[in-house]
């Protein structure tokens, strides 16, 4: 009885442990569970700066969802533009032969700047004209557990060009026209060679901050930007880009130019003038300029053999005008301007003239 009892209470042990222990699949391999690494977005050398960009990794090797990833670390390596390459290899934290240059917390970026996933860092550390960066980014978990590295970001570290020395705004009519002579050196000193581009920034108002006008950098010294609102101030500042194989090297704002857009055409002429003589007065009547910008219609009399003399000026809703400085038995001739309501009024053209004599 006793001996039946043990077998029992061993078999009640197995079912409990395997109970406790439940169904597994296969174990997962440690490598699996590490972070994917950073994806590489950009990188573009701006005034003497190299200005990084990379997507933060979101999964892990295994397909399951990176929820807490804690912080980014960024590496570089310092190369003569001819030396072959060298791998990225990590070892611990380290990558064999590059130095970190950052470690980017993300819940707390700054420096960086973080928005959703993707990074942006600045490199000022120690750069030299001439020399080749070599970037890898890693990303680590909460338990410490590091990706390899990403691809290798590789930047020529070229001078920029130096900026426009003089930008031009000519104003047009819902338009300015920005027009720049190309600079000729690089910031090293060195003459430019290669191809130049140019982006333009512009802003509105007195103050504030430029913000870019031109996505892509545009080829040629010129630039037209249309739609504008008339009598509105336009601040604009240009930048040069130097296309070289190697890298973008973006230069540093030229000085601002301003501009204020304004209508240069004049309304159409009133029409249709007509004056009606009446005891100690002329009453005239004219049919109105079709602008909607008209401000004003101003009046002119002369005498018979006289110059006209501007006597008069009416707002736009009035087409009618009573002149009462007038002598009996004189004769007198009229016309009738529009004038618009531009920052610089324009004036048209005089209407038709009518000739009457007082009574």
């Amino acid at each position: 009885m006793s001996r039946a009892r043990g077998r029992l209470a061993i078999i009640a042990l197995g079912a409990l442990a395997l109970a406790a222990c439940g169904k597994k699949g296969p174990p997962i391999a440690p490598e699996l569970r590490l972070p994917v690494p950073p994806k590489w977005q950009s990188s573009v050398i701006e005034e003497g700066d190299v200005r990084l960009s990379w997507s933060n990794p979101g999964t892990r090797f295994d397909g399951t969802p990176l929820k807490d990833l804690t912080e980014v670390r960024l590496h570089r390596r310092e190369d003569s533009d001819q030396a072959p390459l060298k791998p990225a290899m990590l070892s611990g934290s380290r990558i064999v032969g590059y130095d970190e240059i950052a470690t980017i917390r993300l819940d707390s970026p700054a420096p960086a700047t973080l928005q959703g996933q993707n990074v942006e860092w600045v490199d000022r550390q120690s750069l030299v004209y001439g020399r080749r960066y070599v970037y890898v980014a890693t990303a680590v978990d909460s338990q410490g557990r590091s990706s390899p590295p990403s691809e290798r970001r590789v930047v020529n570290f070229l001078a920029a060009p130096r900026p426009p020395p003089e930008v031009e705004a000519r104003a047009g009519d819902r338009e300015i026209t920005l027009t720049w002579p190309a600079p000729t050196h690089f910031t090293d000193g060195e003459p430019v060679s290669g191809e130049l581009r140019y982006f333009v920034l512009r802003g509105t108002g007195r103050e504030g901050a430029l913000s870019l006008l031109t996505p892509e950098p545009i080829p040629g010294t010129s630039y037209t930007d249309t739609g504008l609102d008339n009598d509105t101030e336009y601040r604009y500042a240009v930048r040069s880009v130097r296309r070289d194989p190697r890298a973008t090297v973006v230069g540093s704002p030229s000085v601002v130019a301003k501009a204020i857009p304004e209508n240069t055409t004049p309304p159409s002429a009133p029409s249709e003038l007509i004056a009606v003589p009446s005891p100690g007065a002329l009453r005239l009547s004219w049919g109105p300029s079709p602008e909607a910008n008209v401000a004003r219609y101003a009046i002119y009399r002369a005498t018979a053999t006289g110059p006209f003399i501007r006597i008069a000026t009416t707002l736009a809703g009035n087409t009618t005008f009573v002149d009462r400085d007038v002598r009996p038995g004189t004769a007198y001739r009229y016309a009738v301007t529009a004038i618009d309501s531009a920052r610089t009024p324009h004036e048209s053209s005089r209407s038709n003239e009518v000739a009457v004599t007082a009574r």
